[in-house]
């Protein structure tokens, strides 16, 4: 039986328990790279025979074995450098067999990876990557945010996990000044977009088994997630700072002034706990794409305007047409509430702009 490791595996169709990084037969010094396993069924027969399926193997790019994970036909196991795919072959062809594929990719932590709808996520040292039957880089919008503000001294802390109710891949960092776990980002594998936000996690388990998402806090709490409007860590219901925000957008080539004088909202607060669920939404003008925010931000009128249900009428009826004067080359729209009992939900707004001139 090995005596030393990085990580046990039980491989759950098959039925074999995994060693990987273990010492070799009759050796007790640790061969990073070498993988082993016991007989079908057996988790103490590790020595190979005619009459059983142990076995071990020795991956050959990179110094390391970092992860592994199990798909629906495949174990995929991670080095330093690269992807194998482990199958099982059967008992009279070698029992398992190892194919590269691919390699220069890195990843961070043995908890860096999961698994969405069949498909393998995982952060490497300065991109994501993705295995639906090849290894892929995952296009990242957020890819110069991310790993600008990272401590790489810290990456074996980084773990991920899933929230398949929205179909997301959560993983959870150390940013640039921290040593705990401070920062997330979210992939939306349906949606194929990127979000961001603060928050200290120390473990993550999806909804399978639980009716919520439930992760570990560093105050020692177990918390669900997606449960109700409000933040409740502490016991103490709090207001959670939501919002969203544009990119920058313009006219045409962006060489012309816009204005905007009027704005349809299309918001929902479906689900709000308090009586007059609002939001505010705001444009931010510039005069260039390098000149920064308008300040003020609005040349000649408001910037932003709130949004407001009205509880005249027996169903959820939403302000229909927001005035505002804004000016700019280019222009960003954001929503945001900070309030309790508030949950939105952004349809597809409408604004008026034409082109116009300075003033």
């Amino acid at each position: 039986v090995p005596t030393v490791q990085n990580f046990i595996y039980v491989s759950d169709i098959e039925r074999f328990v995994f060693a990987f990084g273990a010492n070799d037969y009759g050796s007790a010094v640790q061969d990073p790279m070498l993988i082993r396993w016991s007989d079908q069924e057996s988790a103490v027969n590790w020595t190979p025979s005619a009459i059983n399926q142990a076995g071990s193997l020795r991956l050959s790019s990179g110094s390391e074995i970092v992860a592994a994970v199990q798909t629906r036909q495949e174990l995929v196991v991670f080095t330093d450098s690269a992807v194998y795919s482990l199958q099982y072959l059967g008992a009279n062809a070698g029992v398992w067999g190892a194919q590269l594929l691919g390699d220069n990719i890195s990843i961070l932590s043995q908890n860096a990876v999961t698994i969405a709808s069949g498909v393998v996520y995982w952060m490497g040292v300065d991109k994501f990557y993705m295995y639906d039957g090849r290894v892929q880089t995952l296009p990242c919008d957020l890819r110069r945010h991310v790993f600008s503000d990272f401590n790489q001294l810290q990456s074996q802390q980084v773990f991920c996990g899933t929230n398949e109710g929205f179909n997301e891949v959560w993983w959870f960092y150390c940013s640039a000044n921290s040593t705990v776990i401070d920062k997330y980002v979210i992939y939306n594998y349906l949606e194929k977009i990127w979000y961001y936000g603060t928050m200290g996690r120390t473990a993550w388990l999806d909804s399978g088994l639980l009716d919520f998402p439930v992760a570990a806090t560093y105050n020692n709490n177990l918390v669900y997630h997606e449960n109700g409007v409000d933040d409740n860590e502490t016991g103490t219901p709090t207001a959670i700072d939501a919002y969203i925000e544009s990119a920058e957008f313009d006219i045409e080539d962006g060489q012309n002034f816009g204005f905007v004088w009027r704005m349809l909202p299309d918001v929902t607060f479906q689900g709000s706990t308090v009586a007059n669920p609002s939001l505010t939404m705001t444009l931010i003008p510039k005069k260039g794409s390098g000149s920064g925010f308008n300040n003020p931000q609005s040349e000649g009128g408001s910037s932003s305007a709130a949004v407001v249900r009205s509880a005249t009428v027996p169903i959820e009826q939403f302000t229909n047409i927001v005035y505002i004067r804004v000016r700019g080359r280019q222009m960003i729209m954001k929503a945001q509430s900070n309030a309790l009992g508030v949950t939105w939900q952004l349809g597809a707004p409408r604004i008026d702009v034409r082109m116009d001139g300075r003033r």
